[in-house]
Order: C-alpha cells, then structure tokens, then sequence
C-alpha cells in the first residue's frame, strides 16, 4: 500500500473517531447544509449526519484507487500517478474539513461557513490545477471532450491551459473571503465559465489540428505526382 494511501485511511478513521467522540454532545438533529449566503436551510439526525461524509469519504477513497486499474490508458496515469495520489490526498482532506466544520457549528459555534470554506476550495481548486497540467490523455481524469480524447496534443494543450486558469482561479476564490455573500455565486459562474471555454479551446485545437494534417496530406499528394 502506497504511503499517501495509508495517511488518507488515517484521515478517514479520524473522521470516525471524531463522530462517535463528540456524539453524546451534539443535539438530535444537525445542521447539515448551508445556504449561499451562510444561513442554515436544512437538518438531519445525528446518526446520518455525523457519519454521512466519513462514508463518503470511503466510498471517493475506493472509487478514486479504481480508476488507475479500470482506465484503459492506465498507463498513461501511470506516468502522473504521484500527482493524482496527491489529489486523491487533498480530495479527502478537503471532506474532513468540511466534517470538523459541520461538526463545530452544531458544537454552538457561530461563523460564515462560506468564509470558513472559501480557503479550502482556493487550496483544491489549485492543485486541480498542478494535476490538470501534469495529467496525460485517460478516460476518467481531466477534462474529457472529444477532441482532447482523440489526440494527447490536445489534451496536453488544453490541460496546460486550464491548469492555469484553475490556479488563477483558486486566488479569486480565496478573495471570495471578501464578499461572502456573493462568493458561491461568483464560484459557481467561474467554474461554469472555465469549463466552458476549455471544452470550446478543445474543439478548435481539434480543428486547427486537422486544417494542418489535410494540408501537410495535400502537399505530400502533391510531391507524389511530380
């Protein structure tokens, strides 16, 4: 078993322990998710709320380990798996995160939980994108369209660009801090925006990609006949 995976269990149990600790002291029913402005809009019974994300936090854990086995360009992943390991690490740290959260606030601890989210999804959406840029065409990690799918130059250019741009956008969020009631709306259309445009850059990657081909083809058609 690889040493990242041995921390990310020990995360994992740490989540569990945490919740059968602190069981006796929280009430019957939890808060358990935020609106975009910080408010509490919904419930549910201690026994779920307090072991929902450890569960779900195994079930990423072992979806995640599959996807190396099962990818039919497993080698491909091979060749940036220390950067994916490493992803897979910052996934889980960011759900335990996400559980100390849930768990201080229904300890009676007030805060913006926007706020107090906003550094760590600056943190994953930067090591998005350090994976994005080392990440080699695969079927299940990076952006897959099409056009990246049918050639590693593409791939290679649009995942240089979006780990960029991801990177870029992990600062706007951590300045999201600054407008907390407006920051999940800012991040929502952001992502939606960067999505978009990499799978447009994608396809005209592709098209430029293959104007090229047909004209190196024609000019090879053409030195034939002479």
């Amino acid at each position: 078993m690889r040493r990242s995976q041995i921390i990310i269990l020990a995360i994992i149990l740490a989540s569990f322990i945490v919740s059968i600790y602190l069981y006796p002291q929280l009430p019957d029913e939890l808060a358990s998710h935020w609106n975009a402005h910080g408010k509490v809009d919904g419930y549910m019974p201690k026994a779920f709320a307090l072991f929902i994300m450890p569960a779900v936090s195994i079930f990423t854990f072992l979806l995640f380990m599959a996807i190396p086995r099962i990818d039919p360009l497993k080698q491909n992943i091979a060749k940036f798996r220390k950067y994916f390991d490493v992803f897979v690490f910052v996934v889980i740290l960011f759900l335990f995160y996400l559980h100390l959260l849930t768990i201080t606030w229904n300890l009676g601890f007030t805060f913006n939980i926007v706020q107090a989210l906003l550094p760590a999804f600056a943190g994953l959406f930067f090591y998005v994108g350090v994976l994005l840029e080392k990440s080699k065409r695969n079927w299940f990690i990076g952006l897959r369209t099409p056009w990246t799918l049918s050639s590693d130059k593409i791939w290679d250019k649009t995942h240089k660009l979006g780990g960029k741009l991801f990177k870029a956008f992990s600062i706007v969020a951590l300045l999201g801090i600054l407008i907390p009631n407006y920051a999940f709306y800012f991040i929502l259309v952001a992502i939606f925006a960067v999505t978009i445009y990499l799978v447009v850059y994608s396809y005209f990657e592709f098209k430029k990609e293959h104007k090229q081909a047909r004209k190196q083809t024609g000019k090879r058609a053409r030195k034939k006949k002479r």
